[in-house]
């Protein structure tokens, strides 16, 4: 992998309005969203859009409520604005940019009439040119939330896993199922199931077309789940799903980045073997591994400056990748306000400037002028809260400078 000297050179910088340029490696404050709120699943999220800006769609407020709010960011006036709200509000769905610059939201969580709420089979796709959420054709084969989405090489967007009812009597478990979304027809149709449930997984496509699945949250009963290690491949022109190398470390809570080599870096995550409604375990894990398409292996990668879970990491112009938030997965008390920036050259993890604000289940998008914006998140829970179970969020944004 070769390096650009220059990252930047040929990008749009928009520099906050009335202000000069930050020093690379440092966060400025980027407004507000209305109100706080958080996201749980990997693939929700603000997501950029072609203009420069990014778009949020739903999100979870205050007391886990689902919103339909919609809001544009505008980098230059570092401001977001409301846009066509989504015909269904929901959270721990997914949000997918299409070939077109379009944008699908597909499933999550809504309200089915309070304190109800379920996995949806919806799905919505957002026309930047006008502001306006249309239904997709049809709903997706099955109802999900906390899945992942892929675009793929020809257009179609892989959704896989998630949680969801496998059978009535077995609600809310970590799904094996898949489906295709078509841009062309707006219709969703199965696609081979997974060798393993998971939910709550990181995915990458790969630079060959195929896309990888690894670890995530497995079933081990109603609201119960455990990290898992195993990995696989699925294969679009085979519609076919294949057992890779598994990670070394079981992890649920971790990221998975592409790097420019072909690579894949994992970081973070719960520590191995934790239960998520009452392990404890004391750290988070601070571990990474590197995962190798053409062995389809895992090797030891260096270990964070920290462990961390529930953060967020974003592939930079640079090659490096940006590490921000998270919290610990022992108490998940409060969140984190430091970044990390690891070089896949030297393999060596630096530490970088903090945000202003601490927090985890935030979103960081990489920008079309290479800077990362950071949203929302849940800023302390538990009990570094003054009122037990009243998480509190934020609705502050900051923007990474590089």
């Amino acid at each position: 992998m070769t390096r650009r000297t220059n990252p930047t050179a040929g990008l749009h910088r928009a520099a906050p309005s009335g202000a000069a340029f930050p020093p690379p490696g440092a966060w400025f404050p980027a407004g507000e969203l209305p109100s706080p709120r958080r996201w749980f699943g990997p693939a929700e999220g603000a997501v950029p859009l072609a203009d420069g800006g990014a778009l949020v769609a739903g999100g979870a407020l205050a007391d886990g409520v689902p919103t339909a709010e919609t809001l544009l960011y505008d980098p230059v006036a570092t401001t977001w604005t409301g846009t066509g709200p989504l015909g269904t509000a929901r959270h721990s769905h997914s949000g997918t940019v299409l070939a077109d610059g379009t944008v699908l939201v597909a499933g999550g969580i809504g309200t089915s009439g309070s304190p109800a709420a379920g996995p949806l089979a919806s799905a919505e796709v957002y026309d930047p040119a006008t502001g306006v959420w249309t239904p997709t054709a049809g709903d997706m084969t099955t109802a999900r939330s906390l899945h992942a989405a892929t675009l793929l090489a020809d257009g179609r967007v892989l959704v896989t896993g998630g949680a969801g009812d496998r059978a009535p009597r077995a609600p809310g478990r970590s799904l094996f199922s898949a489906e295709l979304f078509d841009p062309a027809t707006g219709e969703w149709t199965p696609a081979a199931p997974m060798t393993d449930s998971r939910l709550a997984h990181p995915q990458v496509p790969l630079q060959d077309g195929r896309v990888l699945a690894a670890g995530g949250r497995r079933s081990i009963g109603r609201d119960r789940g455990i990290g898992q290690g195993f990995c696989e491949l699925y294969d679009p022109e085979a519609d076919a799903w294949t057992r890779t190398g598994s990670l070394a470390a079981a992890r649920a809570g971790h990221q998975a980045t592409l790097l420019a080599d072909g690579t894949v870096l994992v970081t973070g995550g719960d520590s191995p073997g934790i239960r998520f409604e009452r392990g404890f375990v004391p750290f988070s894990q601070w571990r990474t591994e590197r995962y190798d398409p053409a062995t389809g292996a895992w090797t030891a990668g260096e270990n964070m400056p920290e462990g961390r879970t529930c953060h967020r990491a974003v592939a930079l112009p640079s090659g490096q990748v940006l590490v921000l938030g998270g919290t610990d997965s022992a108490t998940r008390d409060t969140g984190y306000a430091s970044a990390a920036l690891y070089d896949p050259l030297t393999r060596g993890w630096t530490a970088t400037g903090g945000m202003a604000t601490n927090r985890y289940l935030c979103t960081a998008t990489p920008l079309p002028d290479g800077s990362v914006l950071a949203t929302g998140g849940t800023v302390r829970s538990g009990r570094a809260t003054t009122a037990p179970g009243k998480d509190v969020l934020t609705a502050t944004t900051e923007v990474f400078w590089i």
